[in-house]
């Protein structure tokens, strides 16, 4: 029964995703704000998918440390969830996201309208590409996501968290809102299978401004790896000191 379920969710991320993104072409075309609007029409009926479906339920805790204008969140990333859910506690999310997601049929077209693009072999080049862009969304109130490790991860994996947020924080001399959650008991970083369950997305309090790269990168993984084993049932936590 699970698996016919995870199936029927899978049709059904996808149909709506191809109905909302038909839907909303022209007004995207004309104005990229709306790509916005299609993110969190697309989001809401996932997660009615996910409840009615799946059986699973997803709640947001820490909203008030949500920012407003430009600003940096680091999130977490262990379902494609994730790439969704901040348009609902954000005012306008851009993701930095793999250039090659950008020759997707639909989302590849809304992706490149106010998106960031990485080119993951471009090393140097690319980390001054993505920054340069951060730069731009932020001047225009725009609040940058950003997965700090760079990819999906399981649930039961060693953090490893990428220099790109470290040069971006410096850069732009902002806080960073880091973001905690357990979507990686529901929605796996591969397959089909969705289980049923009740999951948390949740804002911590930001990261000031002005730390030396090595006291925040501590800070930010301490903060983020912390939350996210307490989000876990004691059976699946690891030692975030291991």
């Amino acid at each position: 029964m699970r698996l016919v379920r995870s199936i029927i969710f899978v049709i059904w991320l996808y149909a709506t995703m191809a109905a909302i993104g038909v839907g909303m072409w022209i007004p995207v075309m004309l104005d990229d704000r709306h790509v916005w609007t299609a993110l969190r029409a697309w989001t809401r009926t996932t997660l009615w998918g996910l409840r009615w479906i799946v059986g699973a339920r997803v709640r947001f805790e820490g909203l008030e440390h949500a920012p407003k204008g430009g600003a940096l969140i680091a999130m977490k990333h262990q379902s494609m969830l994730d790439t969704m859910a901040p348009s609902l506690f954000l005012e306008k999310p851009v993701f930095v996201f793999k250039k090659e997601l950008g020759d997707m049929p639909i989302m590849g077209a809304y992706l490149k309208r106010n998106q960031i693009a990485v080119d993951r072999g471009g090393h140097a080049k690319a980390l001054r590409s993505v920054v340069r862009g951060a730069r731009e969304a932020v001047a225009k109130g725009r609040q940058i996501v950003i997965f700090p490790e760079g990819t999906r991860q399981e649930l039961g994996a060693a953090p490893n968290y990428k220099p790109g947020i470290a040069a971006m924080y410096k850069d732009l001399n902002l806080p960073v809102t880091p973001v905690a959650l357990n979507t990686g008991l529901i929605w796996k970083p591969k397959g089909i299978m969705r289980n049923p369950g009740d999951v948390t997305i949740r804002v911590l309090p930001p990261i000031p401004p002005g730390l030396p790269r090595d006291e925040f990168m501590r800070r930010l993984e301490d903060a983020i790896e912390g939350e996210c084993q307490a989000l876990l049932p004691p059976d699946r936590r690891r030692s975030v000191a291991a």
